[in-house]
């Protein structure tokens, strides 16, 4: 099997990520195997920070990497919390912290003004100097709630309503939550473009 580097420590993207990539023959391996230190997300959009994550864990390790860069988007707040949603309450973040201010900043507003949408950015570099990266970007529509539902997920899915399942992200289950989210569309269409850049190779 290929082996591929992640640019992410989480344990919940990389178990889905060799879930799905398997079928391809790709080993994906995170980047603390390498003693890759995270990488400084300095860019404005989650493109920017995905590639800049992926480049620097290809660069360190000399293997092919996938990086995710994700967050959520809600209208009222005019995109916030965004690239910054992991430390939207400070330096020092945690998921309870970050889900009270956000509550607290949409404390007063109606629920019809509640929109908002997870993002997610996948980005599939061959090499450190790839000029012609995989970029593959999915969305979630719901809305936030006045009060957390559900212990599932992690992050904003206990405030993050979903109205096609009348329930919240963190009241779904794994398995289904993977096959609408944010970061399961992405993972579809990264799967298919990887599939078809495969299958090229192997008619080269």
């Amino acid at each position: 099997m290929q082996k591929i580097v992640l640019a992410s420590a989480n344990k919940g993207k990389l178990k889905e990520l060799q879930q799905r990539l398997s079928a391809l023959a790709l080993d994906v391996l995170p980047q603390s195997a390498f003693n890759i230190p995270d990488a400084d997300e300095i860019g404005l959009s989650f493109v920017e920070n995905a590639i800049i994550k992926a480049r620097h864990a290809a660069k360190l390790s000399g293997l092919a990497a996938i990086a995710d860069d994700s967050g959520l988007e809600v209208d009222f707040l005019r995109g916030q919390p965004g690239i910054y949603s992991a430390r939207f309450s400070g330096p020092d973040a945690s998921d309870a912290s970050n889900n009270q201010r956000l509550l607290d900043l949409l404390a007063d507003v109606p629920a019809q003004q509640r929109s908002a949408r997870f993002q997610c950015v996948l980005v599939f570099m061959r090499h450190e100097l790839d000029p012609t990266p995989l970029i593959c970007q999915g969305s979630w529509e719901g809305k936030i709630l006045t009060a957390a539902r559900g212990d599932n997920g992690f992050g904003y899915d206990p405030l993050f309503f979903v109205p096609e399942k009348n329930c919240s992200s963190a009241e779904l289950a794994a398995a289904e939550k993977n096959l609408i989210s944010h970061r399961g569309k992405a993972m579809s269409l990264l799967i298919e473009q990887l599939t078809r850049q495969l299958a090229n190779l192997a008619l080269a």
